[in-house]
């Protein structure tokens, strides 16, 4: 689509957020609170939110998702408000994704999408950039088409959205399937070499701690504190990527190794766990997991089941193993007093 001389230029660093309300079991709290977190991870990747929404939805339309009145009001949204990026917090398919951006005439990113772009941003060690390739290369195994980036950005203009040829589909396809082939031959050398650093930490009496939690719940605060290492630390989704390891000296004298660990979020995509396998491997051979909780977020317990979803899920493919966890709660200092006795006092009742 052309802009004219009433349909502005949309902005790729502009986008419209929105979350559908598919699940009878979700409620507009719920939504709202999801769509908060949505809105959280289009900023991370320095997107401006021009318009957010949460709203329900009856019946998912095999082509575009939304019904036709739902996606011609986002088209007329978007040109209104100059957005080059339509937010889905939702999983769509290759063919829902094109024809939305066909119809809108704008770029349309999935959560998957998303969370994928951070990853790609937040990668610093030469182990995050292969996971996150990885990761990368399987979403778009099912899509044949590139994935939003901060390039196509840079170029402007909406990106072409008609598919190729047949037989540049299958020449994509190839190059798709070696290069996966290629990063996960590089990654299962990364695994072993993790395999014989824990075995060499095993073999020299030194426990292995590492701290889980949902993203942005102060993993990485909690990490500097204890270890002096500096790792990132803000008050942003997913500002921790790649894992770091420290000793450190507990009051008793005892050394155990800490780690910091990627945060997990609900409806973590299937493509980052098992791209970040090796890394998630601590998890499961650790021999005690601190779950640091944000237990002033309105949604600390949902959070924690998905962690502990997560969790469940790793132990499984892992045979079993489940190290035992022990809860940290943090910011509750921004808890009201009376809330934070109540959730004092529940704790102690329960042992934790």
């Amino acid at each position: 689509m052309k802009p004219t001389a009433d349909t502005p230029l949309k902005d790729l660093n502009k986008a419209i957020v929105l979350r559908p309300l598919a699940s009878a079991e979700e409620s507009v709290r719920d939504g709202e609170a999801r769509l908060l977190e949505a809105v959280g991870l289009a900023q991370a990747l320095g997107l401006e939110i021009a318009a957010a929404d949460a709203s329900p939805l009856r019946q998912i339309s095999p082509r575009t998702y939304f019904g036709s009145g739902r996606v011609e009001r986002l088209k007329d949204q978007s040109e209104e408000l100059g957005a080059g990026v339509i937010v889905i917090d939702a999983p769509l398919s290759p063919v829902q994704q094109r024809n939305l951006e066909t119809d809108i005439g704008s770029k349309v990113v999935d959560r998957t999408g998303l969370i994928l772009e951070i990853f790609g941003l937040r990668a610093r060690t030469k182990e995050g950039k292969l996971q996150v390739e990885l990761a990368r290369q399987g979403y778009e195994r099912s899509r044949l088409v590139r994935t939003w980036t901060h390039l196509e950005r840079q170029r402007g203009g909406l990106g072409k959205t008609g598919g190729p040829g047949e037989t540049q589909i299958e020449l994509d396809r190839r190059i798709i399937a070696d290069r996966i082939i290629k990063l996960k031959r590089e990654l299962e050398d990364v695994r072993r070499t993790r395999g014989l650093q824990r075995r060499a930490r095993s073999r020299a009496g030194l426990p292995a701690v590492v701290l889980v939690g949902y993203t942005n719940a102060g993993k990485s605060t909690l990490f500097n504190r204890l270890t002096q290492a500096g790792v990132l630390a803000k008050d942003m989704l997913f500002a921790t990527l790649d894992p770091t390891a420290r000793q450190v000296k507990l009051p008793s004298g005892r050394a155990v190794i800490m780690s910091d660990t990627v945060g997990f979020i609900s409806d973590l995509p299937h493509e980052l766990v098992e791209s970040f396998r090796a890394t998630l491997e601590a998890v499961t051979e650790a021999d005690l997991l601190i779950h640091v909780r944000d237990i002033a977020h309105p949604q600390s317990e949902d959070q924690k089941a998905d962690v502990l979803g997560v969790l469940a899920q790793l132990s499984k493919d892992a045979g079993g193993k489940s190290p035992p966890v022990l809860e940290a709660w943090n910011k509750i200092d921004l808890l009201d007093e009376d809330t934070r006795i109540g959730r004092l006092r529940r704790a102690d009742a329960a042992g934790q």
